[in-house]
């Protein structure tokens, strides 16, 4: 927003993978396991053969096996013991009865004549694609799935390769369930609650656990919030829009975020006050004025948070000590001032473990009725590794919505990653809130964010009936363009603006546009 004018093969045993690779550069520890072979030198050539644990828990043996063409001969090997019959080779650790700690990596070397690539690898027993957390152990459950209703969670994963007995299911460290079955459901669970479980299959020598998977029960409304709502921004400070007061914000907003709380010079602490020039410019507008006002809008039923940062923010919050002192001082600028939650719009980057850290230590100090809102820019939210998507799926028990900015964007792929559409139409918008709602995000945390007509953006700036034809395409799959998303999203929260003053410079017709259709969504 605008102020001023190879592949990795990873589970929780042993990761692995039998390619014929390049040597140079050669397999650094903790990349995928592979054998390498080099360039030909008189017919003969060095393999490596890397293992890592990629668990939590510490391996205790493991040994890998596998074939060579006829004609192909090993030399000698370093770093493991090997025992051969025929061209079947076993490379056995030599800290066999040792341990290979979590995270860490052991590499096996050999040399070769001859022309052929490994055959037939296997871990423990399993073949090289498959994983082991102990010799003779099954492999961990594959694809596992997690579905939620208003008060129960269900699991469902494949078979796990190797001999299995069963499996069983951890919430955390406690064990929830054990089934000879591929699927658990657990029931009695509050709404808006989340759990996180990890499968694990089981025999006689041991368990393999898939990667944990979380599950929220829905029916996640703000209580006091509306099922849609509009969100606009309103500016503190002077640019070619009107200046207003707080109190002349247009009444068909639901939520105002005041922009914006900026760094100080403590680590990750904010400040915010009335900017000395908005306030000369509406004739004087002090900081108890503001305060009145912030009370006047919440007596009319509207909310008013704390917008955190903006195109020119560079709030850092990289640490426990930075994330505490966020925290604190929000926590102080709401008390002050009566705002109901903040807003993290961070548009230079931001860490997501710490902001995690600091946003769920807010609302410990706050309670369940603080708003925590999120603007990240169209980029932000194309993947769930991108630090923004991060934060949001990190933080998805306590997030009351993401009002992604739909615009300065160019063109991009949707979430049926089968063209690049562009900015400033239905298209862009319904394909590209599509990745959010399918992959985590619930549809009452996904909002869509547009400019409030001419001036407030410098491209994507769409007539308010295109808003809300993208609301209808994601609600109710009407008034859709060429994209139409896999499924309806009745729940979807509503509509986000920059700003409330642009719209006001154009006549307020983006909120009285926006505003009554929302009332019309299921």
């Amino acid at each position: 927003m605008r102020r001023r004018l190879s592949s990795a093969l990873t589970a929780l045993g042993l990761a692995a993978a039998c390619a014929l690779l390049p040597t140079t550069p050669a397999a650094a520890a903790g990349e995928t396991a592979a054998f390498s072979k080099s360039s030909d030198w008189g017919g003969g050539w060095e393999g490596r053969f890397t293992v890592k644990n990629t668990g939590t828990a510490a391996i205790t043996g493991w040994r890998v096996e596998f074939d060579l063409p006829s004609g192909t001969t090993l030399g000698s090997y370093w770093d493991a013991l090997l025992t051969s019959s025929g061209n079947h080779h076993t490379f056995v650790n030599r800290e066999y009865n040792g341990s290979l700690a979590p995270g860490a990596a052991v590499t096996f070397g050999f040399l070769g004549n001859g022309s052929g690539a490994p055959l037939n690898c296997r871990v423990n027993g399993l073949d090289c694609s498959g994983t082991s957390t102990q010799p003779g152990a099954p492999g961990a459950p594959a694809n596992v799935r997690v579905t939620s209703t208003g008060s129960s969670i269900s699991l469902a994963w494949d078979p796990a390769q190797g001999t299995v007995s069963g499996y069983r299911v951890y919430e955390g460290s406690t064990l929830r369930s054990t089934t000879t079955g591929t699927s658990a459901s657990f029931t009695g669970i509050p709404a808006c609650s989340s759990r996180t479980y990890a499968v694990a299959a089981y025999n006689s020598a041991g368990e393999t656990r898939a990667t944990a998977v979380t599950g929220t029960t829905t029916g996640c409304q703000q209580a006091d919030l509306p099922s849609h709502i509009l969100t606009g921004y309103w500016h503190n400070f002077v640019n070619p829009a009107t200046e207003l007061r707080l109190s002349a914000v247009p009444d068909e907003y639901d939520v105002v975020a005041v922009a914006f709380a900026e760094a100080s010079s403590t680590p990750g602490a904010v400040t915010f006050g009335v900017d000395p020039e908005l306030s000369a410019a509406l004739g004087g507008y002090t900081d108890a004025q503001f305060t009145a006002d912030v009370a006047a809008l919440k007596s009319r039923g509207k909310k008013v948070i704390l917008s955190v940062g903006g195109e020119a923010g560079r709030v850092a919050v990289g640490d426990a000590t930075s994330a505490a002192n966020f925290a604190s001082s929000v926590r102080s600028i709401m008390t002050r001032y009566g705002f109901d939650g903040v807003d993290i719009d961070l548009e230079n980057g931001l860490n997501p473990t710490y902001m995690a850290q600091a946003l769920r230590t807010l609302r410990g100090q706050v309670g369940s009725g603080l708003i925590i809102t999120m603007a990240p820019q169209t980029i932000d939210m194309q993947s769930t590794g991108s630090s923004y998507f991060a934060l949001a799926l990190g933080i998805k028990d306590i997030l009351t919505v993401v009002h992604t900015q739909f615009y300065n964007s160019g063109s991009m792929l949707g979430c049926d990653q089968s063209a690049a559409y562009g900015q400033g139409s239905v298209n862009f918008i319904t394909a590209l809130a599509c990745i959010q709602l399918e992959n985590g995000l619930r549809p009452d945390q996904v909002a869509i964010g547009l400019p409030a007509g001419q001036g407030a953006a410098g491209g994507g700036v769409v007539a308010p009936s295109v808003v809300n034809n993208a609301l209808d395409c994601l609600a109710r799959a009407t008034n859709c363009g060429s994209f139409r998303p896999p499924r309806t999203y009745p729940g979807i929260r509503g509509a986000m603006t920059w700003s409330i003053n642009w719209d006001v410079t154009n006549g307020n017709s983006f909120a009285r546009t926006v505003a009554p259709h929302l009332d019309t969504l299921p």
